[in-house]
């Protein structure tokens, strides 16, 4: 019996192996028919088969990992039974061997091709980005989890593929089983907005604690932003600093080591008509326009495209050989500022000027000897961290202290950081805080996240939690976590708003949105009452518009403040409600002076809506939404005329004679826009006695 039973079990060890082996040749038969995916031109189909072969290899990669694990476990219990079967077994352990050795080298495969991709698109922010999303795919078709990651990513935004939100929330569904943070925050996102998926707020809370809980910087912030606004959870700030704090580490930790780059951030409200010429992004025929400047010996622009090529700013790739070349170009001509940020290349060192104190001391010498602030605040750093020359920490304090005097905020922070942590100088919180917040008035990230320090910790000043998440739409701890890497969809969101990409627009400035920024609410809310989205049901756009208007009002709006007053007036998304609509108006025109909003509420003092008729307060607010805007001049003018003409009309028909004849009514006998037809003949009359005069 015993001999037969172990007969049976060396039948069955012999049968899984060789499934095992069928597997694996259908495993390599699969990976010969796989071609490179061209991520620029994937079609919708692709896509699909794409997907499911990721999805297949990855069920197939468990049930031989189940297997395998069976056989060890049939191999151990009889490893000392039977020393013969050890020797035959002997054939079965270097197949084994070569499997993992093969599963080895595909996972060493996708992580080399998923590192190259993220060099790529690190380099550049333009079409050079197509190449590493084709690596990606190679990177994910090998089974790596980052890669598969990257594309599902691109499959939502529509990077660089065309959208597909089905296809990706299946990726991130086989990503979160996987414990993929980053899917769990994804599946959070589309569940609050019912993107592609039911819209449940408890269940994307719980998908933000479990992003949040396994690292995800975004779930940490997201989580932020709810418990300091109450989103669906109890408002509570100290929850909230413990999130922001997190990240505000990481990003500070990002700062000390590299100066951050500013993002841009393009409000689609102001100017929607012509976004080609908005200010922050830099058209292709002015950026050529600014070259021909430079060549022609134009040392501001010079000193201009110097600093946008040294960051890469206004849409512009980083290039260190060009700002190199345009600083050059403006030293010889006598520029400071060139000269220091010359300096500055050699402080850091890049491709183009390779580290090297001397030279950086030597151009930093020749800006401060003009008064150069950016020169001076250059020599403080060198002796403050002793690069190139002896630590000096006195040399350092007057040189930051020159630069301080002129404005410099780098300066202002490095003193303030000198009498925090007490470097060459004893500790002094108040000069301290009197240092950080002078160079977080010009913005300076580290000044704001040593100000948040000092007020979530109390230190030198009354501890406020308040004050150090974000106290009167000036941010703290806040504004800094709106510095990470995940700002650079501002770029692309904006990029593809522009050539009509909608859909992909609104999905990265809707993330963005849930994060907390301001500007991508605003902007979400007005790109869903274009009523454009596809991806969104008709009949939820104008309430999750509102919602967006709403938070965005909130933090100091002052156009999502008149947009909400519009909403109510209108019943866009919500019951109509004039004396709603009324509070928001005057929120709108008393704090924020504006005149639209001004405008809107003397029309309703006039008429009655909402609120008691009150026609000199209508008078004033109208005379006031002239004084405030010139462009509310002539419509000021029209409304002014009708009013105090249907005012002396009324005047001259019902004086003396109100009982008499009190069933007239100017709405009832005239109609509901009688006050049009009288703003037209009175401009009829105008134009008339106008010809007469000149004609």
């Amino acid at each position: 019996m015993k001999l037969l039973s172990l007969l049976i079990e060396t039948l069955i060890i012999l049968g899984v192996t060789i499934k095992n082996i069928e597997a694996e040749r259908h495993n390599k038969k699969q990976k010969q028919r796989n071609v490179t995916i061209q991520v620029n031109i994937i079609s919708v189909n692709e896509i699909k088969q794409f997907l499911s072969h990721i999805l297949e290899r990855r069920k197939l990669v468990k049930v031989m990992n189940k297997r395998e694990n069976l056989l060890e476990k049939k191999k151990s219990q009889h490893k000392l039974r039977i020393k013969g079967i050890q020797n035959k077994d002997l054939p079965k352990r270097s197949q084994n061997y070569l499997k993992k050795q093969a599963k080895k080298n595909i996972t060493d495969e996708g992580d080399q091709l998923f590192k190259l991709g993220i060099k790529i698109l690190q380099q550049s922010k333009s079409q050079k980005q197509k190449e590493a999303y084709t690596l990606f795919a190679k990177a994910a078709d090998n089974g790596n989890l980052k890669a598969m990651e990257k594309m599902a990513d691109a499959l939502l935004f529509g990077n660089f593929v065309m959208q597909n939100i089905t296809a990706a929330i299946q990726l991130y569904e086989s990503l979160a089983k996987e414990g993929s943070y980053k899917a769990q925050n994804a599946l959070g996102f589309l569940s609050s907005y019912g993107i592609g998926m039911e819209y449940n707020q408890a269940k994307a809370l719980i998908y933000y604690t479990f992003g949040s809980a396994g690292g995800s910087l975004m779930s940490q912030m997201i989580l932020g932003y709810r418990y300091l606004s109450g989103i669906n959870v109890l408002q509570n700030c100290e929850v909230a600093l413990y999130h922001y704090k997190k990240v505000a580490d990481y990003i500070a930790d990002k700062l000390e080591k590299s100066e951050g780059i500013p993002v841009e951030k393009v409000r689609l409200t102001e100017r929607p008509e012509n976004l080609s010429s908005n200010s922050e992004i830099l058209d292709w025929d002015i950026y050529q326009y600014y070259k021909y400047l430079a060549e022609r010996g134009d040392v501001h622009v010079q000193v201009s495209l110097g600093q946008l090529h040294l960051i890469g700013r206004k849409g512009l790739d980083q290039d260190y050989q060009k700002a190199l070349y345009y600083f050059l170009k403006a030293a010889k001509a006598g520029s400071a500022n060139a000269m220091a940020f010359i300096g500055k290349m050699y402080l850091e060192g890049n491709d183009a000027a390779p580290q090297n104190n001397a030279t950086a001391f030597k151009y930093f010498s020749m800006a401060a000897n003009k008064g150069n602030a950016i020169g001076l605040h250059g020599l403080g750093l060198l002796y403050f961290y002793g690069k190139g020359v002896p630590v000096n920490y006195a040399e350092a304090l007057k040189y930051f202290q020159k630069a301080a005097e002129k404005g410099w905020p780098n300066a202002q922070f490095q003193l303030g950081f000198m009498y925090y942590s007490g470097s060459g100088v004893w500790k002094d919180y108040k000069l301290a805080f009197k240092y950080f917040y002078m160079a977080s008035q010009s913005g300076q990230p580290l000044a704001i996240y040593y100000l948040a320090e000092m007020y979530a910790t109390g230190t030198g000043v009354l501890r406020s939690c308040r004050t150090a998440v974000e106290v009167n739409n000036e941010m703290l701890y806040k504004g800094v976590c709106e510095l990470g890497h995940w700002a650079e969809k501002f770029l692309t969101a904006y990029f593809a708003y522009r050539d009509g990409d909608i859909d992909s627009s609104l999905v990265q400035y809707a993330l963005l949105a849930e994060m907390g920024y301001e500007v991508a609410q605003s902007n979400s809310a007005f790109i869903l009452e274009s009523e454009k989205v596809k991806i969104i049901e008709k009949e939820k756009m104008y309430p999750m518009a509102l919602l967006l208007w709403n938070r965005a009002a909130i933090q100091g709006n002052a156009f999502a403040r008149v947009k909400i007053g519009d909403y109510h007036y209108y019943g866009y998304g919500t019951k109509k409600d004039y004396q709603t609509a009324a509070t928001h108006y005057s929120i709108a025109a008393h704090k924020y002076h504006s005149a639209q909003a001004m405008f809107n509420l003397a029309y309703m003092y006039e008429h009655g809506l909402g609120i008691s008729k009150d026609i000199h307060l209508a008078r004033r607010l109208y005379d006031m939404a002239a004084q405030t805007s010139p462009d509310a001049h002539m419509p000021v003018f029209f409304a002014l005329i009708k009013l105090e003409t249907v005012h002396l009309l009324r005047d001259i028909l019902f004086i003396n004679f109100t009982m008499r004849w009190k069933w007239i009514q100017l709405d009832n006998t005239l109609g509901p826009y009688w006050d049009l037809f009288a703003i037209g003949l009175i401009v009829a009359v105008l134009i008339y006695l106008l010809r007469n005069r000149y004609g």
